[in-house]
């Protein structure tokens, strides 16, 4: 079989020649251990080097772009992944200043700006300083949530808008599964909002269904552009649990999920969801009652256990059931262990597409990552 008709099994629950594979994502230094030079791929590494390309000008970014896209398809390649991960991390903003080697400044001194700075040995670009800003306001949700709603009425998507994924889908699309985005929905982080969802629910709820809106007019998109599997979501738990109640989930998440998945539906499309942490205590809305089809990012050391949620959801399609901190800290012979562990799941469920869940983070010996490789590809 094809790469891409793997996955498509594994979406609709079909035998396949071998369990599909993939990697939810890679760092920097994790990606160059594999090509085996520097990798223009990661999380807040990517950020800092789009600053400093868009310092030197619009050469040096263009040079940026076209890297971080070749790298991101040459691991594609280089792993013989089924299903692709076209792209990383982008910051696309221009720096006001650059206050030494790792450090950008961004905005005006004399209104709002925060001062950026990378780290090197972690890969995070953070930010270490910012103007003073009062805490959030019903008043300041209200005007978050009015835009959102308002920029509705010139919100009409088209293929033209989404050019990595068409350069992706164009490059690997005859052969592998490329998956498309635009369509997550979920509650912002920040303290105030986590209040608002008791304080404030129908303004949050708005905010949601304004979310799920948008979704609903990107995947048409994606359909048109040929991707099928649309990933969306949003991290809201720990492995404490969700970061609010199983019953405000029910009242605003789930009825925004549910327009995600009917517009997923309409068009041929899946809806996938994305959180990290223990999910359990909203599984059956988050799982069952929403239409979601899949689930990546898959907690394992939440107790996001993969023959438990197949067995308790057996139309849900997984990814995942390496863990991050096994290939980071665990011996070779422990990565392997999980590997096949992972594996044998598969071969007795079948619909999931193994891999390590979530970021391949700096630091990771790459023998753990080469041992999880050959044994994806030689036990599969």
């Amino acid at each position: 079989m094809l790469p891409k008709e793997r996955v498509a099994a594994a979406f609709a629950h079909q035998p396949s020649d071998k369990v599909p594979i993939y990697q939810g994502g890679f760092s920097s230094r994790a990606a160059s251990a594999v090509l085996g030079r520097e990798a223009y791929v990661g999380g807040g590494i990517q950020q800092y080097r789009e600053a400093r390309a868009l310092w030197e000008g619009p050469d040096a970014h263009a040079e940026f772009l076209q890297r971080s896209r070749q790298d991101a398809w040459d691991l594609v390649r280089t792993l013989d992944l089924d299903l692709v991960r076209p792209s990383y991390w982008r910051l696309p903003v221009k720096p006001t200043r650059r206050l030494d080697e790792f450090t950008f400044f961004y905005g005006r001194e004399e209104d709002t700006w925060r001062v950026m700075r990378f780290d090197p040995a972690l890969e995070l670009y953070q930010e270490v300083a910012a103007s003073p800003q009062p805490p959030l306001t019903r008043e300041d949700l209200e005007r978050t949530v009015v835009a959102a709603e308002e920029s509705l009425a010139t919100y009409a998507p088209k293929a033209a808008d989404f050019p990595e994924l068409a350069a992706a889908q164009a490059e690997f699309g005859a052969e592998r599964a490329v998956p498309g985005g635009g369509i997550a929905v979920c509650v912002p982080r920040e303290a105030a909002w986590l209040e608002a969802v008791a304080l404030y629910p129908d303004l949050v709820g708005r905010y949601l269904n304004a979310q799920a809106e948008y979704a609903a007019r990107t995947a048409p998109v994606m359909a048109q552009l040929g991707l099928r599997y649309l990933m969306g979501g949003g991290d809201f738990a720990s492995k404490n649990g969700p970061f609010y109640s199983p019953r405000a989930f029910h009242n605003l998440m789930l009825p925004a999920l549910r327009r995600v998945s009917e517009a997923c539906h309409a068009v041929g499309a899946y809806h996938m969801f994305a959180s990290d942490g223990d999910l359990w205590p909203v599984a059956e809305d988050l799982f069952g009652a929403s239409g979601v089809d899949c689930f990546y990012e898959i907690d394992r050391r939440a107790g996001m256990d993969l023959a438990r949620l197949r067995t308790t959801f057996p139309h849900l399609t997984l990814l995942g059931g390496i863990a991050s901190e096994t290939l980071h800290l665990g011996t070779r012979a422990e990565v392997i262990q999980e590997v096949r562990s992972a594996l044998a799941v598969a071969k007795e469920h079948g619909s999931i597409i193994v891999g390590c869940s979530n970021q391949i983070v700096p630091h990771t010996p790459p023998e753990n990552i080469w041992a999880m490789m050959e044994t994806l590809h030689a036990e599969r």
